[in-house]
């Protein structure tokens, strides 16, 4: 069983104003998942989104820039 915890981080393009989510891609080796959270609750609920979906999301997102 894994010890290592999630180390979140927001994005670059996020403006600051509270409504930002976290991710932790650290843990995709170990664990395959990629934990999502609201950085308004640092003490949870999180998902956690299979890598393989967490691609196609971040794939699908590129895609929509206006």
């Amino acid at each position: 069983m894994t010890t290592e915890r999630p180390q979140w981080f927001t994005s670059s393009y996020s403006s600051n104003g509270g409504s930002c989510v976290k991710v932790a891609t650290n843990l995709v080796a170990a664990r395959g998942v990629v934990p999502v959270g609201d950085t308004k609750r640092d003490e949870g609920p999180t998902l956690s989104i299979t890598a393989g979906a967490w691609s196609a999301f971040v794939e699908m997102a590129k895609g929509a820039r206006v």
